[in-house]
């Protein structure tokens, strides 16, 4: 399954086969109500500052050394890459509303023609702006990248697709950049989350022809809460007809039920490795605020966190919930397990929590049978996504999917893996770009 590189890639989203002929931006549930812009005037980063962006970032991300140190000749950009804003609308399915979104474009430069297409989508951020568009402050060659301020996990999606050859879209999720306004974030909430990406998706489509670019096969990537969304929307654009070529998703949730339980220590799994397996960070208990609040907003579960959370933390995690102010004394944050109420993963505490819980196990993204190549990479050091967890969708998945699994690595250094790591530390697999590449046209 797929298309080949001489192929134009269609609007994407449920109506996109009955109104394209139309010429109407086609949305996941908006049909010809979708709007979307760009600017056509990029912003252009050399390939010698994003090949010196991309080192530093590879350092931080390095946890453990689960990688070589970063190799200068054998992960040079081949070209500078343009970047350009996108903005556009989506329809949210679990409220009805039309909402304004934003993303990122990123393209090699100079180029025109047909070119092959890499939708990513980002992990879990503890912030509102540390999302792909805020790479356009590279416009200031004085910028100086941050970690935990800027999207280093997207720099590096710019660094090995975009200056490789491949267009890069990148949706910034509701509630995240600049038209968040005062909307919650969509954490794991699948519809809102599945018809956010394919907008904008939609409107980066849209940019590329105007740009004299013509999108060929189109690849998916996605890391943590992006593993998961890419699941959702490689899922969705199967059921819905659309090629793609194939996917990947590093540190992938899948079944949220169990990964929840994971965060907040309702279940517990045998080490992979003979080495004693790493503790549940802090961070995990401000995502856990995140998927309570993203939950009781859009599913209108009215007093989640206050009936799931022991009373003496919902001050602070509601203030969490609502300005993402890392403003706190990190050490009198309750650690993940001892966050939620007794009992609630043995009986009935609240009417809400069953809800929420039922609603959990409506959005896995489990059991699927993909109809092309998909890839899960999996750390065995991962302090956030246990391997037991990211394996579960293998035996499933049909013939198109595998699994890699990367020694040592911790959620970070599993990302980097699979962006940079050589086939040893694959267990004999290429990296992301090697692979896609090695796709092309087939």
């Amino acid at each position: 399954m797929g298309i080949n590189r001489n192929t134009t890639l269609p609007l994407l989203g449920r109506r996109a086969f009955l109104a394209s002929s139309a010429g109407a931006a086609l949305s996941l549930g908006l049909g010809g109500k979708a709007r979307a812009s760009g600017t056509d005037a990029g912003v252009t980063i050399t390939r010698e500052r994003l090949d010196a962006l991309a080192a530093a970032g590879y350092g931080v991300f390095n946890q453990n050394n689960a990688l070589p140190p970063y190799d200068a000749a054998r992960h040079a950009a081949q070209s500078d890459v343009q970047l350009y804003p996108l903005a556009t609308y989506t329809q949210v399915p679990e409220t009805g509303e039309t909402v304004r979104v934003s993303g990122l474009l990123a393209v090699p430069a100079g180029v025109t023609g047909p070119i092959p297409v890499v939708s990513w989508q980002h992990g879990t951020i503890l912030s509102f702006v540390q999302v792909p568009s805020t790479t356009l402050k590279l416009a200031d060659p004085a910028y100086t990248m941050t970690d935990g301020v800027d999207s280093t996990e997207t720099l590096f999606n710019l660094h090995r697709f975009a200056a490789r050859g491949y267009a890069v879209i990148a949706a910034d999720y509701l509630g995240k950049g600049p038209f968040r306004g005062n909307r919650p974030e969509a954490y794991a909430v699948k519809d809102a989350s599945v018809s956010t990406c394919v907008s904008v998706l939609n409107a980066g489509l849209q940019l590329m022809k105007r740009l004299d670019l013509e999108p060929a096969e189109l690849f998916l990537n996605g890391w943590s809460q992006g593993a998961l969304n890419t699941q959702w929307l490689r899922q969705e654009l199967q059921a819905t007809g659309v090629p793609v070529r194939a996917a990947a998703a590093a540190s992938p949730f899948n079944d949220l039920t169990e990964a929840f339980m994971f965060w907040t220590g309702g279940v517990m799994f045998p080490n992979p490795t003979p080495a004693p397996y790493p503790t549940g960070p802090i961070w995990l208990t401000l995502t856990t605020a995140i998927l309570l609040g993203s939950y009781e907003a859009y599913y209108r579960l009215d007093g989640l966190t206050r009936a799931a959370v022991r009373p003496e933390y919902h001050g602070a995690l509601l203030k969490f919930w609502n300005d993402y102010a890392l403003d706190f004394d990190a050490a009198k944050m309750p650690t993940p397990e001892k966050l939620l109420i007794d009992g609630f993963f043995e009986r009935h505490t609240s009417e809400v929590a069953s809800r929420f819980l039922r609603q959990l196990a409506a959005n896995r993204a489990t059991f699927f049978d993909y109809g092309s190549p998909m890839r899960l990479f999996y750390g065995l050091a991962d302090e956030a996504i246990h391997p037991m967890m990211a394996r579960l969708p293998l035996p499933a998945g049909g013939r198109f999917i595998d699994g890699v699994a990367v020694n040592n690595a911790s959620h970070r250094a599993t990302f980097l893996a699979s962006l940079y790591g050589a086939p040893e530390t694959l267990q004999g697999k290429p990296n992301l770009p090697a692979w896609f590449d090695s796709l092309r046209g087939s």
